[in-house]
């Protein structure tokens, strides 16, 4: 099997990103987007889904921070869309509760083509420090949509905002880590009795 490796370059008016994603990797990052808590929690999503990933974003930080949150996550989605190509033999969906603390989310995947992400996450402050909670929606909003990949995301409980986004990171890190792994059983079939998942 070919490497599930993929680079994007992403450059508009507000932001200017490079991406690059190894499906296969170990978990190891190297990121920068001048947002220390994104930063931190981009991290926990290569760390815990085992993809390598080297983000570069410059964006328009004078502003707000939206722009470059938002167009990390097309980048980072376009980039493991490319990755999976065909997505023949992958393992395709997974589901997760991952406790934190007081905090227990639940994450679950269909990497199939079609994007569409259900968030049913309440936050308990409006900022985590400088970073806008609502920001960590419109992070997998993007993801998702550019990945081609259904996500949902379900807060159960929690007390602490940074618990609560962080697990979000984790729990849909932990998801994709299983939805993106090679089946040996699939023989290097597309999942799907469509023949597709593009």
């Amino acid at each position: 099997m070919s490497e599930r490796r993929a680079s994007i370059s992403r450059k508009t008016n507000e932001t200017s990103i490079s991406v690059s994603v190894n499906l296969d990797g170990t978990g190891t990052s190297k990121i920068s987007t001048g947002i220390g808590f994104f930063d931190h929690m981009l991290e926990q999503l290569s760390r815990h889904s085992l993809i390598d990933m080297e983000i570069d974003c410059k964006g328009d930080l004078h502003i707000d921070d939206h722009h470059s949150v938002e167009d990390t996550g097309i980048a980072i989605g376009q980039a493991i869309s490319k990755a999976l190509g065909d997505r023949r033999g992958i393992t395709r969906y997974a589901s997760l509760d991952l406790a934190m603390d007081e905090t227990m989310t639940k994450a679950a995947v269909d990497l199939s083509g079609r994007p569409f992400l259900v968030w049913n996450v309440t936050f308990t402050a409006p900022k985590i420090g400088t970073f806008d909670t609502e920001l960590v929606r419109e992070f997998f909003q993007a993801l998702s949509q550019n990945a081609g990949i259904t996500l949902h995301v379900l807060n159960h409980y929690g007390a602490n905002s940074h618990h609560i986004a962080e697990t979000c990171f984790k729990a849909v890190a932990r998801v994709l880590r299983t939805a993106t792994e090679i089946d040996p059983r699939q023989a290097g079939r597309v999942p799907s009795t469509k023949g597709t998942l593009v």
